[in-house]
């Protein structure tokens, strides 16, 4: 793990702080980088947003979010301190889509925590937990939606907490277990079970990208969900 100086929190300690933010150029998660870079520049920092590691200057802070690539040492070195944000109880959940596989199995309560970012995956520091709550009707846009939300409030808590976030941070003692990278492939439904008992499965599937789907009589259908507007609860 990149580990930063106690003289360097010293050193830091004073505003404005230099701010990356680095996320894959296509993730749904664009909006909200974008709306995070908008208010660290309010706040006076500065700040700027990338797609990838080549020829990045160095920073005070930088955020990985939605950025599925695995970042070298070379890179790490480069910022004081390297964050992620993650939907679940690590060490417990670490890997790809925790969120989907969390709402796969039932659960409407998801943990996500900023953390400090290492050489061995998802296995940092942790700064601080919060939670996601859902009612268990959110489709994969108002997932979306509220993790982008929050992904913000953990990336500016981060720094208006900073330095005193850090000496609280606790480290993870526990091995924890990964989740699967997910492919189109697992939006698959079973005809032979009812919509209700795959309707988690129906939340988190992408129209676009990675749709729901059912084979029948040796051919391949795809089944889009979208919520009525006019339904009366929300």
């Amino acid at each position: 793990m990149h580990k930063t100086r106690p003289s360097a929190v010293r050193d830091i300690a004073k505003k404005p702080y230099k701010i990356t933010i680095i996320s894959d150029r296509k993730s749904w998660i664009q909006p909200f980088v974008k709306q995070l870079q908008k208010d660290f520049q309010a706040l006076g920092y500065k700040c700027v947003s990338r797609h990838n590691t080549r020829n990045i200057s160095s920073a005070d802070f930088c955020f990985y979010l939605s950025y599925e690539k695995i970042v070298g040492s070379n890179v790490l070195s480069r910022f004081r301190h390297n964050l992620v944000v993650h939907e679940s109880d690590l060490p417990r959940g670490k890997g790809w889509s925790p969120l989907t596989w969390q709402i796969l199995n039932g659960k409407n309560k998801i943990p996500m925590v900023i953390f400090e970012a290492s050489a061995k995956v998802d296995s940092g520091v942790i700064y601080h937990k919060t939670s996601l709550c859902f009612k268990g009707h959110e489709l994969v846009e108002e997932l979306r939606n509220k993790q982008g939300l929050k992904t913000i409030e953990l990336c500016k808590r981060f720094v208006e907490k900073y330095p005193k976030i850090v000496r609280s941070g606790k480290s993870q003692r526990e091995e924890g277990f990964f989740y699967p990278r997910r492919y189109p492939k697992d939006s698959k439904l079973d005809i032979k079970k009812t919509l209700r008992d795959q309707f988690n499965l129906l939340r988190v599937v992408d129209n676009s990208k990675y749709p729901a789907f059912f084979r029948i009589y040796g051919k391949t259908y795809q089944l889009h969900i979208k919520k009525q507007k006019n339904n009366s609860s929300s």
